[in-house]
This record gives C-alpha cells, structure tokens and sequence, in this order.
C-alpha cells in the first residue's frame, strides 16, 4: 500500500469475521465498519457539505462516468481536483463508470478493447477504456479509485459471467499499469456472479496483484438477498486481512450487518436519499412511508434517539405536510435523517465489535 494509505485493525468479535478498523488516506480516517453516502455527480442530493459532516460521513462516493458527462474532468481538475470543486475535505472514493457496464445495456456495446456507450444526452459515441477510466479518475482526484470492471447482470448464463470475469481481470491489470498517482489507491473488483468457484478465483487472482484494497462487485444487481449472503460469505475470507474490503451497492439493514459478519469494511448504497425524495424514512430498522394518514396529527419526532437537525427540530406531522406539498424541504430533511441513521448503524455495530457485543446486540439481523 501506498505511504499515504494504510488499514490496520483494531479488534474482531470472537464468534464471526466481524472486525473493526482505521483506513488512513491523504484526506483524513475512515472508522471501519462504515457506510458511506453516494454523490453521484460530486453531490449527495439535497444535502450540503456542511449537513454530511454533521451526519458523520467520513468518506463520499462521486462516479467517473456522469462526472465525465457532466461537466468533464477537466473541468474539475481546473476547480483543483473533487475536493475542492464540491467542498468535501473528507476522502471521496470514485466508481470507474463500471456500473453503467451493467445498467446502461440498452445503449452500450462491449468489446476486449473497453466498452462504447451512447451519450443519454447527446447521442454522442462516448468510449472508455480501462486506461481512460483510471486518467479520467487521476484527473478527478479521488483518494480511492476504482478499477474498470464488467457487471453481469442477474440472472446470466455461467459461461456470459466467466467471460465478464476473465476480462475484469484482464481490464485491471491494464488498470494498473495506466494508473499514474502515488496519492490515490486503486481497488480492484472481485467478480464472478453467483458462482463460488469463479468467485474464489477472482478473488486469489485480485490478491497476487498485492492491492490497496479490494471490492466485492456484481451484487445487488437483482438476485436474492440470500445469494448476496453466500457471494460475501465465500469472497471476504479470500482477501487480505491488512487490506479494507468495499462491498459495492449494499445498505441495508440486514445486509450491511450479515456481510460485516463475513469481514467487510465499507459499504454504499443510493438508499438513504432516494428514499428520501420518495417521502421514505429508515427508522429503526423499518420504512416509513410520511404519505400515510397516520403521520398528519402525530406531533412527535421521526427518531427521539437520532441527533440529526431533522428529528431535533421537526415533528412527523410536519415532515408528512412537507411531503404531501412536494416541498423540497421535505426531501432534504428526510436524506439528512436517512444517511445519519445509517451512518450511526455502522457506527453502532462498529462500537459493538469493539466491545465484543457484536452478535449479542445484532443477533436479531443475523
């Protein structure tokens, strides 16, 4: 690992994999287990810099793809690189634009060389390969950096995801040699669908390329929740222990608590805030839906426990008012809530490792 990074930890529970860490990066520390929030286009929606920090985010996601859209990286690098043109001091960890290999299907075309994609703005030929992701990602500026991958979607055939495997593979090491910052770290993905075996080989081969860090990828791409469980339950075990695991797109509840069992670090997931723009709050474990009848005469806070600006200040019946109105003020602050009360999960669970409570608190999600 680079002289600028560095992942030690610090204790594990004594009945599963579970463990708790520091990853060290140019700007500032990530206490592992932790959930960090995704800012797609250098923003989490709704939410300032300013309301991040006082959620407890230590780290925010940002991805190459639409950034290199919208507005382009080079404009970015003329702002003085990600942390300064949106204002977040903290780490920031970019997605290489391997995810839209997955969602973006219907208008993109895979080859050895990379993958084309039409622009959903323009129509223009947009091409990325694995040496263009990581320059475009150089030039966004990002502490972490991911490699240039290919998702397969859920279901595929074994033979279409061992060749998406065989060539992620192939792609980062093509990845490395193009990668040109010492100040950044760049984390390879972990492919193979659901099948354990190309799982474990993915995994061995990511590992003899000794890594800054390591991500499991291809999950919550529509299989069970139940397949995720035996995906991470095979994968985590096979990276290094000195090294942060990254579960790519997980945040809930259930899955965030059964993979930090199997041994993850790090997790991100759009759920906070785009469950805040549909009048959705996480409280304690359920979804609740502000719409309902129920919430327009209830007076008292979303979370009397929660320290967000949300639940200190405003009642469930105004939040429902807000919602039922289509006041942005409503979205904003039920995605401050959302992204605390996940933050504040992992922390929990964190705190819980660390006292060696861990599956006696979280025995209900296990």
């Amino acid at each position: 690992m680079s002289q600028n990074f560095s992942f030690h930890y610090q204790a594990f529970c004594s009945n599963t994999k579970a463990r708790a860490g520091v990853f060290l990066t140019p700007h500032g520390s990530v206490d592992t287990p932790r959930f960090m929030p995704v800012g797609t286009l250098a923003t989490v929606k709704t939410l300032t810099p300013a309301q991040l920090e006082k959620a407890g985010a230590q780290m925010v996601l940002a991805n190459t793809y639409h950034l290199h859209l919208q507005p382009g990286e080079s404009i970015i690098a003329g702002a003085g690189g990600l942390h300064k043109f949106m204002a977040w001091n903290g780490p920031i960890l970019t997605d290489s634009g391997g995810f839209q290999v997955f969602s973006l299907g219907e208008i993109r075309t895979i080859s050895e060389t990379g993958v084309q994609f039409r622009s959903p703005r323009d129509g223009s030929i947009i091409d990325i390969t694995p040496e263009r992701s990581i320059q475009i990602q150089n030039e966004l500026g990002a502490d972490v950096i991911m490699a240039f991958d290919e998702c397969p979607p859920y279901p595929a055939s074994r033979e279409e995801v061992e060749l998406a495997t065989n060539r992620t593979y192939r792609w980062l090491k093509r990845c490395v040699e193009a990668h040109q910052r010492q100040d950044q770290a760049l984390f390879g993905i972990v492919q193979g669908g659901v099948y354990p075996d190309l799982r474990s080989v993915a995994a061995r081969q990511l590992v003899d390329l000794d890594l800054p860090g390591y991500a499991i990828g291809g999950v919550s791409v529509g299989e069970p929740g139940e397949l995720i469980d035996d995906i991470v339950k095979v994968t985590a075990p096979l990276l290094p222990e000195d090294k942060p695991r990254y579960l790519m797109g997980v945040g809930t509840y259930r899955e965030m608590v059964r993979a930090i069992a199997s041994g993850i670090d790090l997790f991100d997931c759009v759920i906070p805030t785009r469950l805040g723009r549909h009048g959705v709050a996480l409280v304690k474990g359920e979804r609740w839906n502000l719409k309902n009848a129920k919430f327009r005469e209830d007076y008292t806070p979303l979370d009397e426990s929660c320290p967000c600006y949300c639940c200190q200040n405003f009642s469930r019946a105004y939040l429902a008012h807000l919602v039922r109105a289509k006041e942005s003020l409503g979205y904003t602050l039920l995605s401050l809530h959302n992204v605390t009360e996940l933050i504040r999960f992992t922390q929990r669970i964190r705190d819980a490792i660390l006292g060696d409570r861990f599956t006696q608190e979280f025995a209900g999600w296990l």
